[in-house]
């Protein structure tokens, strides 16, 4: 969300995806850890945006830089990380990245007495003593630790590293993984023999906010809730718990909806903005406070836009879990 923003800076762990990643483009990470838990480190992908400059640290080394092509999406696990074929139960983030491998790497440790004062005090992703810290995917850098690797790598790297600006129409991938995951849902619903043509229809629909799934939401909702516009050819249904998230019957209720403008269904879609359950409207720390205001989100205030529903409230509690951005870590600037 960032227009013409202030970059910021990623250093990425690959010792065991270094080849799989840099060479197919990407970086991916689950959601969550094995156990359930968040991981601060995989959350980090969400705040990445395109144009943001990438460190590859593996075998002790800076082997890559990379410049971000989109912001994170949703999307299974890839094949080469070893599965037999495409794990759709495994569902984490992605990000697409631009790589170039640098031919003289980079040994941060042979360097770390000038290094070693620039570290962040915390999520380092570097020990005093120079070696690199596995239990970190990624995390940022504060901005003068990435000039100054920038400029022991030398050559364009640096040049890339110091540009203040992103630029403004990064490529983006022409079917994002996304795409193809809820293409895949889709194929499952039309080809499942308990459900009746009808039923297929309406889920399939449900998909883009449409058909049923609209009536029951507008039974609630009449208008949006943030810029109280409430004509409704202006408004979106859009689904509190995604729609690739959601079981059928999730998918088709009344309660997993709100009736919202294109921006602010663009703003809690991508998890800029949610909602407490008393009506508090929430906005990310990862949300560019300008383009906010731009789009009819006041920024300097508390704002209260009414109270959910019992069964809203179920589902806004899984969207301030699972979609909402709260940029989990921080490096100073």
């Amino acid at each position: 969300m960032s227009g013409l923003d202030v970059l910021r800076y990623w250093w990425v762990n690959q010792n065991r995806t270094y080849r799989h990643e840099v060479h197919g483009g990407y970086l991916w990470s689950p959601k969550r850890k094995r156990d359930g838990r968040r991981n601060p480190f995989y959350e980090t992908m969400r705040e990445v945006a395109p144009g943001d400059p990438i460190y590859s640290f593996a075998d002790t080394r800076i082997r890559a830089f990379g410049i971000a092509r989109s912001h994170a999406y949703e999307a299974p696990q890839p094949t080469e990380f070893g599965t037999a074929g495409r794990d759709w139960d495994r569902i984490g983030w992605r990000v697409d990245v631009a790589f170039t491998e640098i031919h003289s790497t980079f040994r941060p440790a042979d360097w770390i007495e000038r290094l070693r004062p620039l570290l962040p005090s915390q999520y380092s992703p570097l020990l005093p003593d120079g070696r690199g810290v596995q239990s970190i995917y990624l995390t940022e850098l504060p901005r003068e630790l990435a000039f100054a690797l920038a400029d022991l790598v030398g050559g364009e790297f640096a040049a890339l590293a110091r540009a203040e600006l992103v630029a403004e129409s990064p490529a983006t991938p022409a079917v994002p993984e996304i795409v193809v995951w809820e293409e895949h849902l889709r194929r499952e619903i039309e080809s499942n023999p308990t459900l009746s043509p009808t039923e297929r229809e309406a889920l399939v629909l449900a998909r883009r906010g449409q058909g049923r799934f609209r009536d029951r939401v507008l039974e609630i909702e009449r208008r949006c809730r943030v810029t109280r516009v409430d004509r409704a050819e202006h408004l979106r249904a859009s689904h509190i718990k995604p729609w690739r998230d959601s079981s059928n019957d999730e998918r088709l209720a009344g309660d997993n909806g709100l009736m919202l403008t294109p921006s602010i269904d663009h703003l809690f879609d991508r998890g800029f903005i949610s909602f407490e359950d008393d009506g508090r409207l929430l906005l990310s720390p990862v949300a560019h406070r300008a383009s906010l205001e731009r789009m009819g989100v006041a920024t300097r205030i508390a704002v209260g836009v009414g109270t959910f529903t019992p069964g809203q409230s179920r589902f806004l509690e899984f969207h301030r879990d699972a979609v909402f951005l709260r940029s989990a870590l921080r490096a100073p600037a």
